[in-house]
């Protein structure tokens, strides 16, 4: 029997959307073993005169606890 647990992390990039979940998931990764998977839950974009400035994600991170 498998048991996962949940946490919800934000993450931003200069980049894309892409980048900020490829980096949000790589620190979690650090410190959170056997991610199995990840839920984006938002994705918005910070802006400055008109111009993004920043992409920003909320994700769900699932793991199995060991």
């Amino acid at each position: 029997m498998s048991v996962a647990k949940l946490v919800e992390i934000s993450s931003s990039s200069k980049t894309s959307f892409e980048d900020a979940i490829r980096k949000g998931l790589k620190k979690a990764a650090e410190t959170i073993k056997n991610i199995e998977g990840a839920w984006i839950k938002e994705q918005k974009v910070v802006l400055n005169d008109g111009e993004i400035e920043e992409f920003r994600v909320s994700m769900k991170v699932t793991f199995i606890v060991k």
